[in-house]
């Protein structure tokens, strides 16, 4: 995953103030870090859908609608204390509308139409998990960069400690058997690991901050409402 480098001081209220103000390098990183959100939150709500081949025009929507003068980004209002995940989600649902508007009136011109909109005129919990999930797993991946970035900084130890982190997750290998394939003492690698778990854990923290630096003593608890939809 391409990954913008951020400084330390930025959140996504900085990101968002540059991408309406014109800054490209922040509609870059505002696009990159919120693409797979929205073009998740699009798939599952136009899933069997005739709309399903409209996902790439409406995804070019929320960004023009984000990005235009007068825009939605010059309407947010960090001081309403709002996440910026529930004013994205709003953004794209209206997006949504707008084109199954659109299409359910074309086809109420065709007298033979048998078209119906099914149920993606209702937000239900569906797509709200849909859009969440997405969310989580740019939190994620983004975390993950945040991680082995600063690992290259400290050197080869801590870069290892990322790729034991990948093997344990993305390819599901006990450590016992990571320690077999890198000849490794197990009671070693589980400390190793531990220690690689907290250093995630660091930068979780960190890409939080970034996403919602308002109310930190409310992102714990969003953040573990978030992480359930993936343990149900």
């Amino acid at each position: 995953m391409k990954t913008t480098m951020l400084r330390h001081d930025e959140t996504c209220w900085t990101v968002v103030r540059g991408a309406r103000d014109g800054d490209d390098q922040a509609r870059n990183l505002f696009a990159e870090t919120y693409l797979d959100v929205v073009r998740a939150y699009l798939g599952a709500r136009w899933r069997r859908n005739v709309l399903q081949e409209r996902i790439d025009d409406a995804v070019q929507d929320v960004f023009m609608d984000c990005f235009k003068a007068d825009g939605a980004l010059g309407r947010v209002n960090r001081d309403r204390n709002v996440a910026f995940r529930t004013f994205l989600h709003g953004v794209v649902r209206n997006v949504a509308l707008r084109y199954e508007e659109r299409c359910g009136n074309q086809r109420e011109k065709q007298a033979a139409s048998t078209f119906e909109m099914w149920d993606a005129m209702a937000e239900d919990e569906r797509l709200s998990r849909a859009f969440d999930k997405a969310w989580v797993r740019g939190l994620l991946s983004r975390a993950a960069a945040r991680q082995e970035t600063t690992a290259r900084q400290r050197g080869e130890t801590a870069l290892r400690r990322v790729d034991l982190l990948r093997l344990r997750f993305g390819e599901g290998l006990p450590i016992r058997e990571i320690a077999e394939r890198w000849g490794e003492d197990p009671a070693r690698l589980h400390h190793e690991y531990a220690k690689a778990r907290e250093e995630f854990k660091v930068a979780m923290r960190e890409e939080i901050a970034f996403q919602n630096p308002l109310a930190p003593p409310a992102l714990d608890w969003e953040v573990e409402q978030l992480l359930s939809a993936f343990r149900d």
